[in-house]
Parts: C-alpha cells; sequence; structure tokens
C-alpha cells in the first residue's frame, strides 16, 4: 500500500512560473553556486530567466511537477524535450523528506505513461549527483564543464 505524502504534488500552473524560477534561484544560491565560476552562476541566472523558456512552458512544451506544503511550492522538477529533467530543486527545510524521490516519481510516471518514454536523462550538479544516484539514476559519462555549468550525465530507466 502506497503511503500517502504529507505534501501535494501536481503539475504548476502557469501562474506559478516566478514562484517556482525564485525557488530554483534560491536554492541554486545557497547549495551549488559556490562550485561554479561568476560565468557559471550567470549561465544559470540566464537559463531561468529566459523568456523562451517561459514561452514553452505556456505552451505546454517544458513540463513542470510542483510540491506544495499547505498551499506554499517546496519543490519543483521540469522536463524538456520530453524527457531530460532540466531542473530540479527543493526548499531546504524540505530536504531529506521525500519531496525530491517524489518529484522524480512523479515526472518518471508521466514520461512513461503519457509520453511513452523509457528514460530519463539530467545533466546533475555536483551537490545533486549522490541524490541521483539514491533513486536510481546511473552516470552516463564524466562530469563535465560547459558554460561555467558543472554537471555529470546520467540516465534513469523507467
Amino acid at each position: 500500500m502506497e503511503q500517502e505524502l504529507p505534501f501535494e504534488i501536481r503539475f504548476a500552473g502557469r501562474e506559478e512560473w516566478e514562484e517556482a524560477m525564485g525557488l530554483a534561484w534560491k536554492t541554486f544560491l545557497e547549495f551549488e553556486a559556490d562550485v561554479y565560476t561568476p560565468e557559471g552562476i550567470r549561465s544559470f541566472e540566464d537559463f531561468i530567466t529566459d523568456s523562451g523558456l517561459k514561452r514553452m512552458f505556456d505552451m505546454g512544451a517544458y513540463q513542470m511537477i510542483s510540491a506544495f506544503d499547505k498551499g506554499k511550492m517546496i519543490g519543483m522538477i521540469t522536463l524538456r524535450n520530453e524527457m531530460h529533467i532540466s531542473l530540479l530543486f527543493v526548499d531546504r527545510k524540505y530536504h531529506r523528506h521525500g519531496v525530491g524521490r517524489a518529484l522524480i516519481d512523479s515526472m518518471a510516471g508521466y514520461a512513461r505513461t503519457e509520453l511513452g518514454q523509457e528514460r530519463l536523462t539530467v545533466n546533475a550538479s555536483p551537490y545533486g549527483v549522490d541524490f541521483y544516484h539514491k533513486v536510481g539514476f546511473k552516470d552516463s559519462g564524466p562530469e563535465k564543464q560547459q558554460d561555467g555549468i558543472i554537471y555529470t550525465p546520467m540516465y534513469y530507466i523507467l
């Protein structure tokens, strides 16, 4: 029997975009920015503030599932190209409470059943590598750096 989660997991609405990108930025600064160059920090900020990305979300071509606790967004995950996790962030107070795993499980279920995908990919940040390993992702290559962004390419079989 599945255990009921103490938070709500659902697709984010258009009106929640800014809140989600604010959560991503805040969490990035707390846990990621210290290992990035100034170029990498700018690259990340440019990505989450890109109007083209927002348009893709508004058109349904860039999916976002979020976690909420009493109406407050506490986590979010996004999917591009129907199989690539491009953002996954959980508020500091909710780390190690199953929020990240629940977001992965929800997006994996969607990708498998609605999009017909057999795998997910992610470019895991140095901070996120251990988490992704714990939830079943495997490395598909060595750590890389592009535009100041450090990542390890990974995959997950659905």
